[in-house]
């Protein structure tokens, strides 16, 4: 579930989006007033989307754009004259006054592309430091001088193992350099 930080000067108004968003099944951590709690709140959390005005009694929406963590979005709620400035920013917005419609169904598209870039930073495959390579290298190289096998053979072997123990590649290079140095 994404993280929703509501940001408007008035905590009244502030509240009210809060309470609609949260009958609308959206998780809302936290509600501030100053651009300052919001970018406390978001250096806090991995992810996430800031619903707010323009304008706070510490800065401006571009101030607060530029300080967000860049795991973050930003939903503005905003005349059509600011609406038109932040063309190509990389804020989304909805006009005042709030349709809720349009509020609701911007959030939900807004929640999928971050579910999105979820899946797809889940499914890039890890980066090994060097001292990893090291290891299932050494493995592979005693494997291969032990044995007799290829390089592919010795990495194949090293990788059955792993997922047959259900631990993982570097784990189990680990446990062959160790049994076979004995």
């Amino acid at each position: 579930m994404t993280n929703i930080i509501v940001l408007f000067p008035k905590a009244e108004d502030a509240k009210n989006i809060r309470n609609l968003l949260v009958r609308h099944g959206f998780q809302v951590p936290a509600v501030c007033t100053t651009g300052g709690q919001a970018l406390g709140c978001a250096n806090s959390l991995d992810d996430g989307i800031v619903v707010c005005g323009y304008k706070y009694p510490d800065m401006l929406y571009t101030q607060l754009k530029e300080c967000l963590p860049p795991h973050f979005e930003m939903l503005l709620v905003a005349s059509q004259r600011v609406f038109g400035e932040c063309a190509g920013s990389g804020v989304m917005c909805v006009t005042m006054p709030i349709k809720v419609q349009d509020l609701i169904n911007t959030l939900e598209m807004m929640c999928a592309n971050i579910a999105r870039r979820r899946k797809k930073q889940r499914q890039r495959p890890k980066v090994r430091s060097e001292e990893d390579q090291r290891m299932i290298r050494e493995a592979k190289e005693l494997l291969m001088e032990r044995n007799g096998m290829t390089e592919e053979e010795a990495h194949r072997y090293i990788q059955k193992c792993s997922m047959d123990s259900g631990t993982n590649l570097v784990e189990m290079a680990e446990m062959v350099l160790s049994m076979m140095r004995i």
